[in-house]
């Protein structure tokens, strides 16, 4: 059955109940949807990276990209769901997510392993960040189910930027 413009007015908002109030759904959903902004770029980012690799390591680095990729992507689902889960909404097109990113894109048309990494490493660092704050917006409304999911996301990309970082030190 196809919705007429007429018809989709008259559908109710979405509005998962939730027992953390108006004031938490707006803040936690705005904060979990400018974080998955953000996880959407550094996976398309991490993603060019992998295709655009070159150089004598290129296997290891290609696989680690492939690798990194794969779980920035499966966190986008989680994120968007928690958004929901709490009463908001999310994400909608990848316009927004262009309003919404904090994670710089990179355009050139040539970038070498090694800034490849470093850059990848920098911005994991910034996600971190981001995914502290975020935390901090779970806390203050005692969302302790967003703020359990964030510490593993932190976890994991502290990984990256670990295994990002030891791919960039010189042996000198």
């Amino acid at each position: 059955m196809t919705h007429t413009p007429a018809k989709m007015r008259q559908i109710a908002p979405l509005r998962t109940p939730s027992d953390l109030g108006e004031e938490a759904t707006r803040d936690i959903a705005a904060a979990l949807t400018t974080l998955l902004a953000d996880v959407f770029a550094l996976y398309l980012k991490t993603k060019n990276f992998h295709w655009h690799m070159s150089g004598p390591h290129f296997r290891d680095y290609h696989l680690m990209l492939d690798d990194q990729g794969e779980q920035l992507f499966a966190m986008t689902d989680d994120i968007a769901e928690r958004a929901r889960k709490v009463g908001g909404t999310t994400l909608r097109s990848i316009g927004q997510i262009q309003r919404l990113q904090r994670i710089a894109d990179n355009d050139a048309d040539f970038v070498t392993a090694p800034d490849m990494l470093a850059e990848l490493a920098q911005d994991n660092q910034q996600l971190t960040a981001f995914l502290r704050a975020t935390h901090a917006v779970c806390d203050e409304y005692n969302d302790v189910a967003t703020a359990s999911v964030i510490e593993n996301w932190i976890d994991q990309t502290e990984r990256r930027t670990w295994f990002l970082y030891e791919a960039t030190r010189s042996n000198h």
